[in-house]
Order: C-alpha cells, then structure tokens, then sequence
C-alpha cells in the first residue's frame, strides 16, 4: 500500500530574535526584518509523514508551503530530510493573509495537486499560535480531521490510527482517509539531513530563484527536472483574489504595544553556600517559596 502525502508547512519568524521592527504599522508581521526558521510543529508533521513513507514502499511526501519567495528554504530544508518533492504559493495577493485566507490558498493548492490520501501539519504556528489552519483546511475540503496526534500508527484498507495527546490523557482513534491531521509537539522530533540528500536537492529552485541563477547553471535545470521546485500563484491555483490575502481576512489588529520587561530590583549574592542559605531561608520566611 503506497500512500500520497502533503506536508502544510510554514516558515516562521524565530520568536527568540524579536526585535521592534517585528510589526509593521497596519498590524501584519515584517517577515523581511526577522530571521526565519521551519516551524517547529511541522518540523513533527514531516517526522509523521517520513515515517509512514518508510513502512510503506511507494509513497510520497510533498510540502505545500505559503510566503514570499524565500519560504522555498522549507522545501529545500522537506527534500534534505527525505520529502520527495515541493510547492511554493507566492504572490502579493496573498500577503497579509489570517488563518480564513490561508486555509483557503492551501485548500485550493490541494485541490489543483490531487490524488491526496493524507494532509498533515503542525498543530499551531509559533508566529500566530491559533491552531486553526489545519482544521479549516479539513473544512474547506470537506475532510475527517485528527487533531492534537502524536503518532500515526498504522494505516491498512484504507483507515488509519492515531493516536492523541490530550491536556488529561492519550487517546488512540480511528477514521478514513483521506484526512487532515495536525500533530503536537509532543510528537518525536524530525530527523537529520541526510547528506546524500543535500548534495542530491542542494540546486533545487524555484522558478523565480532560477532566473536569478547563473547561465552555467540552466542545463542543470533541464537534465534533472526534480530540481525544479513548483511556484504557483492565485492565478495558477484558480483562487479567488477577493479570499486571499488582506482582502480575505476578517481578522484586523486594532492596536501594537511593545512591552519591556524590566527588572525592578536585584540583590548579588556571594558565591558561597551560606549566602544561598541565607536566601532561601529569607524567601521561605516571606513566603516567596515554601
């Protein structure tokens, strides 16, 4: 039994290098001026999906990813890992979209792919944190969804079992494909790059990305065609400008507030185990602790 997967994944802002440049004035993240890394939880949704392509012979594992042009890195960074292929979804009318729009590009980017069995992704992003684009994907495209999994543990005849990491407990469930599964964190962490993958997809671009490329390097393109990544736009997806983007989402951020913590006070201990002392004993009595 060969499987076909799509892997929703998103390139994020690290929240570790937030600077104040970090929003722009109408609300929406300023991607250009943050470092940008594969977030986390789908970095656990593409383990998932590696995993059920080495338990079962013949299947597929393709990202689908949306952002500016170099979101193709977390397709790059899918292919090193043992993804076999990718889609990027770039084009300003996309910009600034909320989770309604987003689902929305997504669910009409894996309408026009087609042929999918299985769409897994992260539960939440950690730039937005709403965990909702995974279901409403499921929505859009009127599909089962799992939600909170940690493990996919089989799948035969067409039904597949997960099992879920709940706030008070596991639970293992069982539905039909095709279907939409977001994973927790909890999930096991994704594997290395492999090297062999790397020196393979090192090349691999974007249609705009190959027109900055060097002339040299335009028959490499064309005798090794999985070094093409696919780039689609609305257009080419057939979505419905008026959904996408700014225009497509309801939600509007009224107001940005920079907050600085500060440190009020502090004391400098000596490095010794009666100053230690003394500190606990003083923050018990004043019931810091304790």
């Amino acid at each position: 039994m060969s499987l076909n997967i799509i892997v929703l994944a998103k390139q994020v802002p690290d929240t570790r290098n937030v600077s104040k440049d970090a929003m722009k004035a109408d609300g929406t993240v300023n991607r250009a001026a943050l470092p940008a890394i594969f977030n986390p939880e789908d970095l656990n949704a593409l383990e998932q999906a590696l995993r059920l392509k080495d338990a079962y012979p013949g299947t597929t594992v393709t990202l689908l990813t949306m952002g500016p042009g170099r979101a193709a890195e977390i397709i790059r960074e899918g292919l090193y890992r043992g993804a076999d292929g990718g889609y990027l979804l770039t084009d300003r009318a996309f910009a600034g979209a909320d989770t309604l729009a987003t689902s929305y590009a997504l669910a009409m980017a894996i309408r026009k792919i087609k042929g999918c069995d299985l769409i897994i992704c992260g539960r939440q992003a950690i730039d937005g944190d709403t965990a909702q684009v995974g279901p409403q994907v499921a929505e859009k495209l009127g599909l089962n969804q799992v939600t909170y999994a940690e493990e996919i543990q089989r799948v035969e005849n067409g039904r597949i079992t997960v099992k879920r990491r709940l706030e008070r407990g596991v639970e293992t469930v069982e539905t039909s494909l095709p279907l939409v599964v977001t994973v927790n964190g909890s999930a096991p962490d994704c594997r290395p790059r492999n090297a062999k993958s790397v020196q393979k997809y090192k090349h691999a671009r974007t249609t705009t990305e190959r027109q900055d490329a060097a002339a040299t390097c335009t028959s490499l393109y064309d005798s090794r065609p999985y070094l093409n990544l696919q780039e689609w736009s609305v257009a080419d997806v057939g979505a419905d400008v008026a959904q996408c983007g700014l225009s497509g989402s309801p939600t509007k951020v009224k107001k940005i507030e920079n907050v600085v913590f500060q440190t009020k006070e502090s004391r400098s201990l000596a490095p010794s185990d009666d100053a230690i002392d003394e500190l606990m004993k003083e923050l018990i009595t004043n019931h810091t602790i304790g």
